[in-house]
């Protein structure tokens, strides 16, 4: 099969073409390369190019003969989703309503979309399954739910058959070292805890320490970005198999770290101390945001492989300590 990879530059967005790829299908990447790398792309064409410009989609899902669509591509700062809500409603929304129209049009059945945990808001409880009241507190997972809703509707209307997976944290590099996180500007936490560690920022800020958790920091569920890829393909099976037309599903290991357990592992792994500050609570940021996977694994057979934090730490220090870095 042909499959478009929109994002396929990214984080997640490569790692998966590289599953692709592994599968023995082709993938044909559509980026921006607003937050996409050219050298990320390894394993099929890229198209530089923008859902915005819905003629461009439509040719390349004819000209490519394009069999399924995974969607990565999306804004996904929240901070900056609060201080500029068009910005996001417009390309993480109508952009994607670009796509959703030329996959119609052109006949292209089949997409998996990759969504969040921010669709659920402040938790209710924790873990989080599949039927917590999706409430979000951002523009960003806002966007995320509006999207998933229009799947549910061009589902009825259409015959789209689509999976939703909402991710965790994800986290670590490709387990081969081919491609990693890189992005500009940094806001995920073990990166930064790595580029503490190694110097190449002057430390670590650390939002509140008086959180009811075990240590009094945040936790969180960090789920390996290769086991994201995997989670995505076995969607795609499943929905090209007509084991099922619409898939809502959440992606995490159900297990959660503090902040001061990625400190650790970090400094275990590198040998070297990772300089701190301790500051105040960021605001609409939960104690604790742990999953509940286990519709996952039914659905998919999907069960994380590298996703125990050690090694979710070593290949994301490896990937960052790389040379030439």
């Amino acid at each position: 099969m042909s499959i478009l990879i929109v994002g396929g530059a990214g984080y997640i967005g490569s790692q998966t073409a590289k599953l692709v790829a592994r599968a023995g299908h082709r993938p044909v990447v559509l980026d921006n390369l607003v937050y996409g790398h050219r050298w990320a792309v390894k394993w099929g064409p890229l198209v530089e190019g923008d859902l915005a410009d819905g003629a461009l989609v439509a040719r390349v899902l004819r000209e490519h003969q394009i069999t399924a669509v995974i969607h990565f591509a999306a804004y996904a700062y929240v901070g900056e989703s609060v201080t500029n809500p068009r910005k996001y409603f417009r390309n993480n929304v109508v952009n994607t309503l670009n796509l959703l129209d030329a996959m119609v049009d052109v006949g292209v059945r089949d997409i998996v979309f990759s969504s969040t945990c921010a669709t659920y808001g402040e938790p209710l409880r924790v873990p989080i399954s599949e039927d917590h009241p999706l409430n979000p507190v951002n523009p960003y997972g806002e966007t995320k739910l509006a999207v998933e809703k229009i799947l549910h509707w061009y589902q009825g209307a259409y015959q789209l058959r689509f999976a939703a997976l909402r991710y965790f944290n994800a986290a670590g590099a490709d387990p081969d070292g081919e491609v990693g996180e890189d992005h500009d500007p940094e806001t995920h936490l073990i990166p930064l805890t790595i580029e503490a560690a190694l110097g190449r920022r002057a430390g670590l800020d650390i939002y509140g320490t008086d959180y009811p958790t075990p240590d009094g920091t945040a936790v969180r569920d960090y789920i390996h970005v290769a086991d994201l890829a995997g989670a995505h393909l076995l969607a795609l099976d499943r929905l090209r198999s007509g084991g099922a037309d619409r898939l809502q599903l959440n992606l995490g290991t159900g297990t959660g770290h503090s902040v001061r357990e990625i400190i650790a592992a970090v400094e275990k792994t590198t040998g070297r101390r990772v300089p701190v500050r301790e500051v105040g609570r960021r605001a609409g940021d939960p104690p604790a945001l742990v999953a509940d996977s286990r519709q996952a694994n039914q659905a998919l057979g999907w069960t994380p492989q590298h996703s125990d934090i050690d090694t979710i730490v070593a290949h994301a220090c490896r990937w960052h300590m790389r040379p030439g870095r």
